[in-house]
């Protein structure tokens, strides 16, 4: 079968409807680099407030440059047969390249900008590349030619900002990464070849596998919070306020998981039929959304372990409460709408009320804001779960 799998090509290939283990293997980097990203944003907070709102957005356009790589080699390997050994190869090297951008991330705005820029070029270029040289005289080709050409135009401007340094790299890389994200969303159009999408020309993405890759991804970003919570009550021991957080932490992560897992039809990724999640349009987005919220989550109650005396700091009011807001928005518009079934709303009432609790949270001490807002969270579990009236299905599998 490996050897029909080998010889078949490329564009005739199909993406299996589960995930492989070199694509696990793969978001094994991205636990190093979201453990990086979540050093930064507790970075953010510790800085001087002149200075927090340049930090902040670094950090912004590094998480979002992470996750397009991410995104896009996720496409590929749900677009086409992942256990083919090119898509191997190219898998690989982008982990490892992957890697190199996770190690550079605390100097990517000092002295390894030119690395972390030329790294990243390499890795949008080269997957495009690699497809427009595969996918010859295949009708796709033309698709792939639109996307190199679009990532080749970005990766001058990559290049350029880090070879300006200063205010210049960041105007630099971030008009270079909004081009890409323009790109992505609008199927990378092109004058005289057009903007038609995938779907168009015969090839057909695995929306199991696809959400599939994105249950995993988000139970890697979920353990963030335990690690984070985990290794500040580590060194100093347990003590009332960190045993508190860290009850307050674990009690976010169950409802996270809950929330993301059983709103809607999400249970119904990998069930028996094999019918996956309809994802929306817009589902990487949402993506990015999901994991930011958690990532923020977790760095918000690290610091309150690490520091539990008040005053709290709006900032990190905002972080605590900011990242289940992120998080509630990206999982109501994960999946495809449907025309026999309303949206679910709880989840945006859920948001809701998280921004409108949020202010006064400044005058509470800052383990009392953890846990008032692990329990809010909780709440909008049930709430969720009353509102759907799920079976007696509790545990579904990936």
């Amino acid at each position: 079968m490996l050897t029909r799998i080998g010889r078949r090509g490329l564009g005739d290939s199909r993406s299996p409807n589960s995930a492989t283990v070199l694509e696990l293997l793969f978001d094994i980097v991205y636990v190093f680099a979201l453990a990086r990203l979540a050093g930064r944003v507790a970075d953010d907070l510790t800085i001087v407030r002149h200075t927090l709102l340049s930090e902040a957005g670094q950090t912004v356009l590094f998480f979002t440059a992470m996750w397009m790589i991410w995104s896009l080699n996720a496409l590929l390997a749900s677009t086409y047969d992942p256990r083919r050994s090119d898509l191997q190869a190219v898998l690989l090297a982008t982990m490892f390249g992957t890697l190199v951008l996770a190690v550079t991330l605390p100097q990517a705005f000092g002295q390894r900008g030119v690395v972390f820029a030329c790294t990243y070029v390499v890795i949008q270029v080269g997957r495009p590349l690699f497809l427009a040289f595969a996918l010859r005289g295949h009708p796709v080709h033309a698709f792939a030619l639109r996307v190199l050409t679009w990532h080749a135009v970005t990766g001058v401007l990559w290049i350029s900002g880090g070879i300006s340094g200063g205010l210049g790299r960041g105007i630099f890389w971030t008009i270079a990464l909004a081009i890409e994200m323009i790109g992505a969303a609008t199927t990378y159009p092109l004058p005289r070849m057009g903007g038609r999408q995938l779907n168009s020309l015969g090839v057909t993405v695995s929306e199991e596998h696809l959400a599939e890759r994105y249950n995993q991804f988000f139970m890697i970003a979920l353990a963030e919070v335990v690690l984070e919570a985990g290794a500040a009550v580590s060194f100093p021991g347990f003590s009332t306020t960190g045993t508190i957080t860290l009850i307050a932490s674990f009690v976010a992560v169950v409802s996270f998981w809950r929330i993301y897992f059983y709103h809607v039809r999400s249970g119904h990724a990998s069930t028996p039929s094999g019918q996956g999640v309809r994802l929306s349009r817009w589902a990487s987005y949402s993506l990015l959304l999901i994991v930011g919220g958690i990532i923020c989550t977790a760095v918000g109650f690290g610091q309150v372990i690490e520091d539990p005396h008040p005053p709290i700091d709006w900032a990190l009011v905002a972080i605590i409460f900011g990242g289940p807001v992120l998080f509630l928005i990206g999982r109501s518009s994960l999946e495809r709408a449907s025309r026999t079934a309303p949206r679910c709303r709880v989840l945006y009432l859920g948001a809701v009320a998280l921004v409108v609790v949020a202010p006064t949270m400044v005058l509470l001490p800052p383990v009392a804001v953890a846990a008032l807002a692990a329990v809010i969270l909780a709440g909008i579990a049930v709430f969720d779960q009353r509102a759907h009236q799920r079976g007696s299905e509790t545990n579904p599998t990936l």
